[in-house]
Parts: structure tokens; sequence; C-alpha cells
């Protein structure tokens, strides 16, 4: 499977000529992540995981890509693209399903809280092949599964590197890349990141950075 890491927490996933694409957000090259896709899988509501914009013109365009989001993200998504509504899937957590040649997984249910006077919406990860999990705005740990790749928020406004670090530590998946870290100048990124690798290593989680656009096997 081809991982291919885009700003912030936008990843698409490639294999057997079919692709996926998870959160394309406002803070990344949602379109140029979106073109040739067959499935787009959405964690939560926020702008920098769903450009909406850029989600319903790519629903328009290609009348062979379907979307799967928690139910108020997809409620939202059928109202702007009408003619898209069959092909927008409500997802719950604990569900299997079966897109674009991917074996998906959901966990969660619910955004990590960023204050108690902020409202919490929902969030729902993704397990992928049994492979990657993204697990959007949370640290949500797959029970009973072992996480191959695992995708790491590294940075975010409900989040401390303690709590990064637990994720890492939680999940030991043996490889792991970085999301969520669009609010990081590379000061700060080189600080967490050089925390997530040295620590992940003692549990035989080995953590690479990916530039934007950069791809991977896994």
């Amino acid at each position: 499977m081809k991982l291919t890491k885009y700003t912030h927490s936008c990843v698409r996933l490639e294999k057997d000529g079919g692709a996926i694409v998870l959160d394309p957000g406002n803070f990344s090259e949602s379109a140029e992540a979106l073109a040739g896709a067959r499935a787009i899988l959405v964690t939560h509501e926020h702008p920098d995981h769903l450009d909406a914009g850029a989600v319903v013109e790519a629903l328009d365009r290609s009348q062979d890509l379907v979307l799967y989001a928690p139910e108020g993200v997809a409620g939202q998504l059928r109202g702007q693209a009408p003619g898209a509504s069959s092909r927008i899937h409500a997802v719950e957590p604990g569900s299997s399903f079966q897109a674009a040649g991917f074996e998906i997984r959901s966990f969660g249910g619910q955004h990590a809280l960023i204050h108690p006077q902020i409202p919490l919406v929902a969030n729902i990860g993704y397990l992928v092949d049994s492979n990657v999990y993204h697990p959007g705005d949370s640290f949500i740990i797959p029970d009973g599964i072992k996480v191959q790749t695992l995708l790491v928020p590294l940075h975010a406004p409900w989040s401390k590197s303690a709590e990064v670090l637990d994720f890492v530590i939680g999940v030991r998946a043996p490889k792991a890349f970085q999301i969520h870290d669009g609010l990081l100048n590379d000061n700060g990124l080189g600080i967490v990141e050089g925390h997530v690798r040295r620590i992940g290593a003692k549990y035989g989680t080995e953590y690479k950075h990916l530039a934007p656009r950069e791809s991977v096997e896994v």
C-alpha cells in the first residue's frame, strides 16, 4: 500500500488501482489529494479535516466517488451535494465496511476535549486494511487489533505532549508517521518529534517524519 502525506492531517492511500483520502481539510492540498480517488473518509467536522468546498466539488465531478463520515458531517454534505446524497454514508463507531477495495474498521466516537465550554463533536478513527490507523482528533486506541502503521496527531489545541507519547506507547505500532502538524513551526516540530522518536523506540515504534506530498510503502 502506498501512503502519501499531505499538509496537516490529510493522507492518501493507494493499492491495486484504488485510492482513498482521509481528512482532506483546508490546511491541506485537498484538491490534489482527491484527484482520482474513489473514496473519502472524514473523521469529524472541523474545517482543518474537511474542506467542504473541495469535497463537494470532487463528489459532483466523479459519480464513482463515495464518502464516509459521522452522521452530522454526512447530513451536512448531503445538503451541499444533493446529487451525491446516495454516495454519502454515515459511519458509527465499531462498524466495518469496504471502500475502494480497502477494508475499513471504525473506532472511537468523540472528539478529544478542548475545553468544557467548547462543545464536543463526533469523531471516528479509521483503521484501513488492518494496517494504517488514522485517529482523527482523538487518542482512541483500537481494541483487539494490532495496528501496523500509526498516524500520530503531534500537536493540537486539545492535546499535550504527554498524551501524544502515551498514545504512541499504547498503540505500539511498528511504524509511525505524523499528522496534525500544521500548527507547529520547525522548532516546535523538532522538539515534539524528538520525544516521539526517542520514547516510541523504547516500545518498538519506529517514527519517521514525512514532508508534504512524500510517499512511503506500508
